[in-house]
């Protein structure tokens, strides 16, 4: 049920922490993976690495947020590979200039640092759903995973407008689940995952110090509510992450699936 064999899966933001563990998450499962992200070098490199080890991979450079360069990269997947069965949304993240703190007042936050937020977090995955989802519709089936945030159900201090972002990704989530569903197809279904707290490039720093690897203040908070006693591994969001996009979960749709080490269950008391 958990087989994805003969099945080619799109992964945005494929080169970052999770979503490079997504790409080998799908091929051990059995799919071929076309790896999109920005940096070319990056994409390429982990692309020779899935093929060398074994599986089918295709690295193509592109940005979610540019229409016709998603559309020339879908392009060149069915070029290789002749359909797209699933696409995992997991590009995005969070940017200093949108957050609150170290001196940056909420009042401040510039206005195109906060579109920035709304146009990585949940524009670029709904551009790429439809250039994506298109094909899809045509051929009456597969599979969309948007990787959202315990933040957007949880408003974290700082980061506002990546918070706000994630929530409108979940709400995007629900609708086109619907849509899809009633309008093309009730074999295509959208779901979402939401991680909790993942060690990345981006929050290592407010986490881990640097110099001497103890947690900072905001990353034993994080450790004291979360009832599993650790940062998520990359790898923990794989299980969730395949059997959503197998058979496995062929009758869920519209539902968003926390990985959070029980940090959205827990009060705090």
């Amino acid at each position: 049920m958990f087989d994805l064999a003969g099945k080619t899966a799109v992964v945005t933001g494929g080169t970052g922490v999770l979503g490079a563990a997504i790409c080998r998450g799908l091929i051990q499962a059995g799919a071929a993976v076309a790896v999109l992200a920005r940096t070319e070098a990056r994409v390429l490199a982990l692309a020779e690495s899935l093929q060398a080890a074994g599986g089918q991979a295709l690295g193509v450079p592109a940005d979610t947020l540019d229409r016709a360069g998603l559309e020339q990269a879908a392009r060149r997947v069915y070029d290789q590979f002749g359909r797209v069965d699933i696409l995992v949304n997991a590009a995005g993240g969070n940017r200093p200039a949108s957050t609150v703190g170290a001196g940056q007042s909420f009042f401040d936050l510039p206005p195109e640092a906060l579109q920035a937020m709304f146009n990585l977090n949940c524009l670029g995955a709904m551009l790429a759903a439809q250039v994506f989802g298109r094909g899809m519709a045509e051929q009456g089936a597969g599979v969309i995973v948007n990787l959202s945030s315990m933040a957007a159900s949880r408003p974290l201090t700082r980061v506002v407008a990546y918070s706000a972002a994630k929530a409108a990704l979940e709400n995007f989530t629900r609708w086109l689940a619907v849509h899809l569903a009633q309008s093309y197809s009730p074999r295509i279904r959208v779901n979402a995952v939401a991680p909790g707290f993942f060690l990345g490039e981006q929050n290592r720093d407010l986490l881990i110090e640097r110099e001497t690897g103890a947690l900072t203040p905001r990353g034993q908070q994080i450790i004291a509510h979360t009832p599993l006693g650790r940062f998520g591994e990359p790898d923990d969001l794989v299980g969730a992450l395949v059997w959503l996009a197998s058979d496995a979960a062929r009758f869920v749709t519209g539902i968003v699936v926390p990985v959070d080490g029980g940090f959205s269950a827990f009060s705090g008391v």
